[in-house]
C-alpha cells in the first residue's frame, strides 16, 4: 500500500501533513514575543472606539464625539499600517504562515480594514459633517472587518499555533 493511501485512510491528509511540517515561528519577535500579535491590539481597539464615538454622536449630537471619532479613526489607521507592515513581513518571510489559507484570509481582511479606516479618517478630516451617515457606515464596516480579521488571526494562533514559541523547559 502506498504512503499516500495509508495516510488518507488514517484520516491525515498528505497535503495537511506537508503544510504542518513547515516552520511557523515568528520571524519578527522581541524576546520570543511576536511583534504582530502585540501590535494588532491598538488598531482593533481604536476601530471599535471609532464606532463607539459615532454611535454616541448619533445618540447625543455632542460635537465632542466627532473629535473623538477623528482621533480614533486616525490612530486606528496609523497603528493599523504599522501592524500590517509587520504582519506582511511575517507572511513573506515564514513559509509555514504563507502555506495556510487562514493567513491569506486574515491578510486580505486586515488590509481591507486598514483601507476602510483610512477612508474613514480622510472623510473626517475633509468633511466633519459627513460623520452621519457615511462615517457611521464606514465605522460599522470597520467593526465587521475587525471581527473577520480577528477571527482568522485567532484561528492562526489557536488552531495552527502560528507565532507560538515554546521552550524545551516548558
Amino acid at each position: 500500500m502506498s504512503e499516500a493511501n495509508s495516510s488518507t485512510r488514517s484520516g491525515v491528509s498528505p497535503v495537511i501533513s506537508k503544510v504542518a511540517e513547515k516552520d511557523i515561528s515568528s520571524a519578527i519577535a522581541v524576546a520570543g514575543h511576536p511583534v504582530h500579535a502585540m501590535a494588532v491590539h491598538f488598531p482593533i481597539a481604536l476601530a471599535i472606539a471609532t464606532l463607539g464615538s459615532d454611535v454616541f454622536y448619533w445618540w447625543s449630537a455632542d460635537p465632542f464625539w466627532v473629535r473623538c471619532g477623528l482621533w480614533a479613526a486616525g490612530f486606528a489607521f496609523l497603528t493599523g499600517i504599522g501592524a500590517g507592515l509587520v504582519g506582511t513581513m511575517e507572511l513573506i518571510f515564514v513559509p509555514g504562515i504563507r502555506a495556510r489559507a487562514a493567513s491569506w484570509t486574515h491578510a486580505i481582511a486586515a488590509m481591507t480594514l486598514i483601507s476602510v479606516m483610512g477612508m474613514n479618517w480622510g472623510l473626517r478630516l475633509t468633511q466633519p459633517d459627513a460623520v452621519l451617515p457615511l462615517g457611521l457606515f464606514l465605522s460599522v464596516l470597520g467593526g465587521a472587518l475587525t471581527g473577520l480579521a480577528g477571527w482568522h488571526g485567532g484561528k492562526l494562533i489557536l488552531h495552527h499555533g502560528v507565532g507560538i514559541m515554546v521552550s524545551d523547559d516548558e
